[in-house]
């Protein structure tokens, strides 16, 4: 019965143990989630297409959620590590956008003058 009490007792310091580890992983995991996808947005977003961005916002309160679960847990380090990140990505985002509707509009903008352009030609 003791050698059971013992066996019992290591085996519930175990389960614990591994409960704890498992949390701070996971919590971790969001952050890291969050670091990763700011670098996304930086080396990808100035090419998204609208249905990139639309993935992209998906994503970004996917991770939003996964960090709002542990919000108790994270030290107050961690916190502005993830308002950091979440700052960077905000930038990224607005900056990615801006320059991807400057662009197409551009684009836009030079098909249109020579359509313009065309009319014009045949109207002469």
């Amino acid at each position: 019965m003791k050698a059971f009490k013992k066996l019992f007792g290591l085996a519930t310091l175990a389960i614990m143990m591994a409960l704890a580890t498992s949390s701070c992983a996971t919590k971790e995991h969001a952050i890291n989630q969050l670091e990763d996808f700011s670098y996304e947005l930086r080396d990808n977003s100035a090419q998204y297409s609208i249905r990139e961005w639309e993935k992209a916002g998906k994503k970004f309160v996917k991770i939003r959620k996964r960090i709002a679960k542990h919000e108790l847990d994270y030290t107050p380090a961690e916190k502005a590590e993830i308002g950091e990140l979440e700052g960077k990505c905000a930038g990224y985002m607005a900056n990615g956008m801006r320059q991807g509707v400057f662009d197409k509009a551009r684009a836009f903008g030079n098909e249109l003058k020579g359509i313009i352009q065309g009319i014009l030609n045949t109207i002469r």
